[in-house]
């Protein structure tokens, strides 16, 4: 059997012994024969030197500073064109994969050829029979991505059928080189968040039809690198959704939906960042600072898209990452 050219690429940034767990697992996958990528963003925890013992025959290309998730990405990708990669798996550097994820993909595009992206069945690594995500539609009445059978408990048979969706997760999202080669890369400004969901429906825009892989398992440890209480992961969120409406939304729809929608959750986030920073002064103090800091950045997001500013988010916020 002739088998495809995979290419597997793990974005790194500072996350070594994620990393090396992860390329453990793709040591135990015997086929179909692929080739791994590391892509590391400008780590300073000795992730490249450690890698590059345990794992020598591993090319790494190493980004001069931290790109982000888009850019750090897009990076590996065009080196997998240029060295003939018919498939290109992005790979979330916090996930460990089932020996028989590959053949679960190959599977996957046997049943629907004229499929072009397809999306892992991704696992909790903590809680490992909870699908933490598989597939994801559009809610155009909300302006949410919903995602599909997120937190459902499996069984043996359960959730095995293959299904058309909106888009899948970037934490393994596996893409034909014809989609690259259509509509481009991933839009760089993203930096993190909706960077693959937009990646998904522009390619839809374009037809290539987006499904489902079940039979490809994988277990992400989700906020591994970004926890969801951190004022940064609301900065990210909300300065990326918004960047996010404007490439895929008409202007017609868009104005709509900021004025029904997008403006009374700005309006929300003022006031609870005003309400906690008043209550941290006299009751529950780190707690209510916490909230305050969170909706700040909030507010931060949306201002820096509104004036342009994207890459990583402000000193300040970084701090808060510890």
């Amino acid at each position: 059997m002739r088998y495809p050219t995979f290419f597997v690429l793990i974005l790194n940034w500072n996350g070594k012994k994620d990393t090396l767990e992860c390329l453990a697992s793709l040591v135990k996958i015997s086929s179909p024969r692929f080739q791994t990528l590391l892509i590391d963003n400008a780590s300073t925890d000795d992730s490249v030197a450690a890698i590059r013992k345990q794992y020598p025959n591993i090319p790494i290309l190493e980004n001069r500073e931290n790109l982000g998730y888009a850019a750090g990405n897009n990076a590996g990708i065009e080196w997998a064109l240029s060295k003939g990669a018919e498939w290109i798996l992005l790979l979330n550097n916090d996930t460990v994969v089932d020996p028989h994820c590959f053949e679960g993909f190959l599977e996957a595009t046997r049943k629907e050829p004229e499929g072009k992206i397809f999306g892992a069945k991704i696992y909790s690594y903590h809680e490992p029979r909870v699908i933490d995500a598989l597939g994801s539609g559009w809610d155009s009445s909300l302006c949410e991505m919903r995602h599909l059978k997120q937190g459902l408990q499996e069984d043996d048979h359960s959730y095995e059928t293959m299904e058309r969706v909106d888009a899948v997760s970037g934490a393994a999202l596996l893409m034909h080189r014809s989609v690259p080669e259509t509509i481009g890369l991933l839009e760089p400004r993203f930096f993190l968040f909706w960077e693959e969901t937009d990646f998904c429906m522009r390619a839809a825009r374009k037809g290539f039809p987006i499904w489902t892989a079940p039979q490809a398992k994988v277990w992400h440890k989700v906020g591994a690198s970004f926890i969801g209480g951190k004022p940064h992961t609301h900065y990210f969120f909300w300065r990326s959704y918004l960047l996010f409406l404007e490439r895929n939304e008409l202007f017609a729809k868009r104005r709509h939906t900021h004025r029904t929608i997008v403006l009374p959750k700005i309006l929300k986030a003022a006031r609870h960042y005003l309400l906690h920073s008043l209550r941290s002064l006299w009751t529950q103090k780190e707690l209510n600072r916490q909230k305050a800091a969170r909706n700040k950045a909030a507010l931060l997001g949306v201002w820096h898209y509104a004036t342009g500013r994207f890459g990583d988010c402000p000193t300040s916020l970084k701090k808060s990452r510890s």
